[in-house]
């Protein structure tokens, strides 16, 4: 084992918030402080310690995939800016509620209760009561603690945080932030769906292992390693039906495809689809710095986004702003959206940007072909005519009618009309449609 992994492996047995540096690690293990600044960096990127402000880097707990509609404390601690001052063992426990206790100490007691934030100034009474039923605390206005609380934070490893903004202004950002972690929770990862069991076979290996292979699991096509276990191809009943004499003994280093597409866990599953989609690619290797962590195909990409789609929406979005003032019918292809412009799609001449009318078209002209027979679609092009501006509050008439649909593409066209039924706008819409191929 590497010296380099074996100082991973160590940091991750270490227990939640005990604090590291590139000092210690180097002196405890006795390598070099630039192989343990390269270690600790590599498990910052994996989510197996972070750097909190005025604190240091600290071991945490790797969430695989967390409740998006919580925070932890270390989150609230960056996004006020504020200054720990006690408690720091507890910064990556999280929040059920908060609670502004402006009020007197006896009314404060009925709602405070554990897990909960408590977001008060200079009343070390709440403060001390909040610590006592395992709340952390947020002091507002820019004001400290006493040393009591500081003692009473680290023993009962809550956070106690300070911060200069006032109490309404904290819990507008609070709210903001779970809206933004609830509308980033649509969004699917490629690590959200790949396989990481993955049966791979070797540049060495023959025609005749494949055969084997595939009859064993019933899956004709495999990643093909070298000797450092790093991806060089994809082997598939493709690539040996092309050839016209195929001897079982023959390597498949002779026929493998060379050419593919990989893939990071971060990338979206909308990104895959339209790649794997566009370029015919049935499997995907996942792949980060150079090793092979999983694998994703066609059909666990269209799963993945057909349940996005069946999901209720829980944040709200620009487009979702923007739609929920139009009401909609759908007949035989054809969709009637009406509704009227709202202030969030204005520029700054007070009149209806072309960038928010584009994007209300376009989402018009895709809704339109996923209502039609349920297809995900990719777009390709979109044409769009302005024909006169539109003022805030005007009624609009928008109509959707598909003109062509292929098999492999479809267009939409879509006019917006005025409420005196002159023609504001015109788009012509392209998409290629995403298959599922089994």
């Amino acid at each position: 084992m590497s010296k380099h992994q074996e100082i991973i492996n160590y940091i991750g047995t270490l227990a939640a918030g005990t604090k590291i540096s590139v000092r210690t690690i180097a002196g405890e293990l006795e390598v070099s402080e630039g192989t343990a600044y390269r270690a600790i960096k590599e498990c910052e990127n994996n989510g197996i310690v972070t750097t909190i402000p005025r604190v240091g880097t600290v071991k945490i707990d790797k969430v695989e995939k967390k409740s998006i509609e919580v925070l932890n404390y270390s989150e609230v601690l960056n996004m006020v800016d504020g200054t720990i001052l006690g408690g720091k063992n507890g910064m990556y426990k999280t929040l059920n509620k908060f609670v502004i206790a402006a009020m007197t100490f006896n009314a404060a007691k009925k709602y405070i209760s554990p897990g909960c934030l408590v977001i008060v100034g200079n009343r070390e009474d709440i403060q001390k009561i909040s610590l006592l039923n395992n709340c952390a605390v947020l002091i507002v206005g820019g004001f400290g603690c006493t040393d009591f609380i500081k003692e009473l934070a680290d023993e009962k490893q809550m956070p106690v945080i300070s911060t200069s903004y006032d109490s309404f202004t904290i819990a507008t950002m609070i709210n903001r932030a779970i809206s933004e972690s609830l509308i980033k929770k649509e969004i699917i990862l490629v690590e959200d769906i790949m396989e990481t069991n993955v049966k791979c076979m070797k540049v060495n290996d023959t025609i005749s292992m494949w055969r084997d292979l595939a009859r064993a699991t019933k899956k004709d096509k495999y990643l093909v390693l070298d000797e450092k276990q790093h991806v060089v191809g994809i082997i598939s009943l493709k690539e040996i039906s092309l050839e016209n004499d195929v001897n079982d003994n023959m390597p498949i280093l002779t026929f493998m495809n060379k050419d593919f597409m990989t893939v990071t866990p971060k990338t979206t599953v909308a990104y895959a689809a339209h790649i794997m989609g566009w370029e015919g690619i049935e499997i995907c290797p996942v792949i980060e710095n150079k090793k092979l962590l999983g694998i994703v195909d066609r059909q666990d990409v269209i799963k993945a986004l057909q349940y996005a789609l069946r999901q209720p929406q829980t944040g709200e979005t620009l487009e979702d702003m923007v739609l929920k003032n139009f009401s909609y019918e759908h007949k035989d292809g054809k969709m009637h959206f009406k509704g009227k412009i709202v202030a969030e799609m204005l520029d700054v001449i007070g009149t209806a940007s072309w960038s928010s009318l584009n994007m209300l078209l376009s989402t018009m002209g895709i809704m339109t072909l996923r209502e039609k027979n349920n297809v995900n679609v990719s777009v390709d092009s979109i044409n769009t005519y302005f024909m006169k501006p539109v003022e805030i509050d005007s009624e609009i008439e928008v109509f959707t009618n598909i003109v062509d649909m292929g098999r492999n593409f479809c267009k939409v066209e879509v006019n917006m009309f005025s409420s005196n039924e002159s023609l504001i706008s015109k788009l012509m819409l392209s998409a290629k449609i995403i298959k599922n191929r089994y």
